[in-house]
């Protein structure tokens, strides 16, 4: 199974200054998508395609602050990969959600403790 990075998060928990440090070391560019304090981050044109935002701070894990870089892989098929880290000794933070517009998402802990997310995406999802 190929499961290529296909997005990244970045957790703050002062979304304005965290933008403005991004803008000025990287050069990226920010437009608003969604709830508040939410921006999709546009990274340049080089490369493979990646998507990136920038959020406020949310714990994945209830009662540990998210820190650090979310980081999210493409999948074909998202309910198989939650049945395959269940089977697998890790453990879904977050059932199957469907994001209009975008497709089918999970959260998932792995044996290190590290937050993983998996994307099944799909345009038509509803």
């Amino acid at each position: 199974m190929n499961a290529p990075l296909a997005h990244f998060a970045i957790n703050a928990d002062d979304v304005a200054a965290t933008r403005r440090f991004y803008e000025a070391v990287f050069g990226w560019t920010f437009t608003p998508w969604g709830p508040p304090e939410f921006f999709r981050i546009s990274i340049g044109e080089e490369g493979p395609p990646l998507r990136a935002a920038l959020q406020r701070r949310r714990e994945l894990v209830p009662g540990v602050r998210t820190i650090g870089f979310e980081c999210t892989f493409a999948v074909e098929d998202v309910g198989a990969v939650a049945r395959a880290v269940v089977a697998n000794g890790g453990r879904l933070l977050m059932e199957r959600t469907t994001i209009t517009g975008v497709g089918h998402l999970i959260w998932f802990e792995d044996l290190a403790g590290n937050v993983v997310g998996a994307v099944q995406y799909d345009d038509a999802a509803d």
